[in-house]
């Protein structure tokens, strides 16, 4: 099995993509079928006033002019005059329901691939894109509602106009009529390859867009921009960005010229068109056939049915191109989160919650599993091949209110534990009982507010300390901030602050040292108050200083609760009800610290090559 959306041929199954396209977009439509109906309304009076006009150039020619009757041409002209008013004015109703309806798209899909995405497991994230991500929910999602709305509105608007002017040519002349219409099988001709060709030239510039999207979204941020000018790197940033861009402007290029070449051999055919009905018409002038003021009126209904058909003919090239943007988002609401709430959840129960691993199994998922390659500019076309499990046959309980610290060698699996704890992934086999529930049977909602997580690199908001802490609990006054402040540590330090609780933390937190970010993650922690907390190396990676403030508001975080810490800190260690040694994915010994000591295993030689540098500090 190869990557997700890679092996796809589109040169077979395009017709069916494109069909089953094609049926949700006119779902999405049905939500909007009163409004669309007014605009049908509309079309059609917009539609009549615009024969209306050229139907009356015979009156002000042949029985006004032609007669020298003044009141006939004043009459006309000041009726011309209000039909053009009243078209002016269904021309803006009409522009209002259109808005409407695209301005509606545009928030169904984004708010729907939004939530969407939202809902996907941290193993797309951990593969996607961002930049690609927001190109879906820019770039493509307008795309479609601008494709939307002005092929819905051209399609149902020129066929409407070139019925009525059909109608009221054959009327006039149903001679000229047909002889005008001999030139309207060529504009099929080029429709059909040059809807294709711009098809494809359309998906291949959208995916680099998102390319490019995706190297400015990388770059611009803190982490990003440091790295660039730690490593020298602008001139070769600036000359990748440049290829891509460079790239993006050929395909403009390609597609502009393609249109051009379009567009200029249909005008040419309306002006050929246009050419026989004067040269026909004229004759039948001449013979008495016609009059001047019918032949006039004639070539004002034939410039508006080559407007429509002209436009007709295109439809096949703005519907494929159209298509292009409303696969893309369609591509990304139809992959399944691979974490879903079952249909028959029920909620944690009140109280203590002890955890319990039951032979737990794990592997990371297959990329096409989890991810589409649309969204990877680095994806590769490979088989897949099936991976080691992280975790094997892993079992241990934590009970209620007891601290339980994971030890082990780099890549034994201990974040791998925590992650599966918080649901973040599911496991292979086995089961993962918090309060006695499954978690697979267990409400994501209240799963998420028994849980409290800090990692080694808390992530914070480009907002304010308020804005960051109250993310756990929208509803906290400012005396619980401020306690909880207090309690991780930090209190001080924002009440010196010239904007206190209000003063912005900057990108991913780094107007803070790493210190003070740590600690206002774990004031974040206290003011969710979680049941079960999880501490992934908490404490990693910060200065002496700092670790003792996070320490002692590490100490509040754990009291009372249910923890599970990848312990950093020889103290932590010492305290701990109980300590898993994990090595490659098992639990090869399980005690005390003293036990463990004196056991003289796995644990013993951790503790005197990682912890003895610790221990002299405690």
């Amino acid at each position: 099995m190869t990557y997700r959306a890679m092996t796809r041929d589109r040169s077979v199954s395009d017709r069916r993509i494109d069909r089953t396209v094609i049926r949700r977009i006119l779902g999405y439509a049905g939500r909007y079928r009163g409004i669309i109906a007014f605009y049908l309304v509309t079309l059609v009076l917009v539609s009549l006033l615009s024969v209306a006009q050229p139907l009356l150039v015979p009156r002000l020619v042949d029985d006004g002019i032609g007669q020298g009757n003044a009141w006939v041409v004043t009459t006309t002209a000041a009726l011309m005059a209000l039909l053009a008013i009243v078209d002016a004015g269904l021309g803006l109703v009409s522009r209002y329901y259109s808005s409407r309806i695209g301005e509606g798209l545009i928030f169904d899909l984004r708010t729907e691939v939004y939530d969407h995405v939202q809902r996907q497991s941290i193993a797309f994230f951990t593969r996607a894109q961002t930049g690609a991500l927001i190109s879906r929910l820019n770039s493509d999602v307008i795309g479609a509602q601008q494709a939307f709305t002005s092929t819905l509105g051209g399609v149902l608007g020129n066929l409407i106009s070139a019925t009525i002017v059909l109608v009221a040519m054959f009327v006039l002349s149903w001679q000229v009529t047909l002889v005008s219409l001999i030139l309207v099988p060529v504009f099929l001709i080029p429709a059909r390859w040059m809807g294709r060709r711009l098809q494809s030239l359309t998906r291949e510039q959208m995916s680099l867009n998102a390319d490019m999207s995706t190297q400015m979204t990388e770059r611009f941020n803190v982490a990003g921009a440091l790295l660039v000018k730690l490593f020298g790197r602008p001139n070769a940033e600036t000359a990748a960005f440049s290829a891509r861009a460079e790239r993006v402007r050929d395909i403009g290029i390609r597609m502009a010229m393609a249109n051009r070449w379009f567009f200029t051999g249909l005008a040419l055919i309306a002006s050929l068109a246009t050419a026989i009905v004067y040269g026909l018409g004229g004759n039948l002038v001449i013979s008495g056939v016609l009059t001047i003021g019918t032949l006039l009126a004639l070539v004002g209904l034939l410039a508006q049915l080559y407007g429509p058909l002209t436009a007709l003919s295109n439809v096949r090239v703005e519907v494929m191109t159209a298509l292009v943007s409303f696969e893309r988002v369609f591509e990304v609401l139809d992959l399944q989160p691979m974490v879903a709430q079952s249909p028959d959840a029920v909620p944690l129960p009140e109280g203590p919650l002890d955890v319990r691993f039951d032979d737990v199994s794990f592997r990371y998922p297959q990329p096409s599993e989890v991810s589409l390659a649309s969204l990877e500019s680095v994806a590769r076309e490979s088989a897949e091949l099936p991976g080691e499990d992280v975790l094997a046959s892993l079992s241990f309980h934590a009970a209620a209110g007891s601290l339980t610290a994971l030890v082990g060698p780099s890549g034994a699996g201990k974040t791998t534990i925590t992650a599966l704890l918080s649901r973040l992934y599911d496991p292979t086999s086995g089961r993962i009982l918090i309060g006695g529930l499954d978690i697979r049977e267990v409400t994501t909602d209240s799963l998420r507010d028994a849980i409290g997580v800090v990692t080694q690199d808390s992530h914070m908001f480009h907002d304010t300390i308020r804005a960051n802490l109250l993310y756990a609990r929208p509803d906290a006054t400012e005396a619980e901030l401020l306690q909880a402040c207090a309690a991780a540590q930090i209190g001080d330090l924002i009440a010196l602050l010239p904007d206190g609780l209000d003063t912005v933390v900057g990108d991913r937190g780094h107007r803070l040292s790493g210190g003070e970010k740590q600690r206002i993650a774990l004031a974040r922690l206290l003011l969710k108050a979680p049941r079960v907390v999880i501490l992934d190396e908490a404490t990693a990676h910060l200065d002496s200083e700092s670790e003792a403030a996070v320490q002692r508001a590490l100490d509040t975080a754990l009291q009372g609760r249910t923890s599970l810490v990848i312990a950093h800190r020889l103290s932590t260690i010492r305290r701990a009800d109980q300590i898993l040694v994990i090595d490659s994915g098992r639990v090869v010994e399980q005690g005390r610290h003293a036990e463990l000591l004196a056991a003289g295993g796995l644990y013993a030689d951790l503790h005197q090559t990682q912890f003895s540098e610790a221990a002299l500090t405690d």
